[in-house]
């Protein structure tokens, strides 16, 4: 028994109609993710400057009242993964410790 092809192996689709469907898809999210990736690295500059400031006033580094803001905020709106998603911006805006 033969297997069937696909019209468009790089995109599972078994139609051109929608392997162009994908690819344009595709392409939006790659956009997408370049333009979360550049937030991410804003976010990380935003956050250094404000540990900056809050260091060089005398204050500690992190502050685990905001961080919990943050958290509540992303699980509210996403759910569970929101709640990983926002520990993992946390851990790379928070730099090295």
């Amino acid at each position: 028994m033969s297997t069937p092809t696909s019209t468009a192996p790089d995109t599972g689709a078994r139609s051109p109609e929608a392997a162009g469907i994908i690819t344009d898809a595709r392409q939006r999210i790659d956009d997408l993710d370049g333009r979360i990736i550049g937030l991410v690295q804003e976010r990380m500059a935003v956050s250094a400057v404000i540990q900056h400031e809050r260091v060089t006033s005398g204050g500690r580094r992190v502050n685990l009242a905001r961080e919990m803001e943050i958290l509540t905020h992303y699980s509210d709106q996403l759910g569970k993964p929101g709640t990983a998603l926002a520990m993992t911006l946390l851990e790379l805006s928070r730099g090295q410790i």
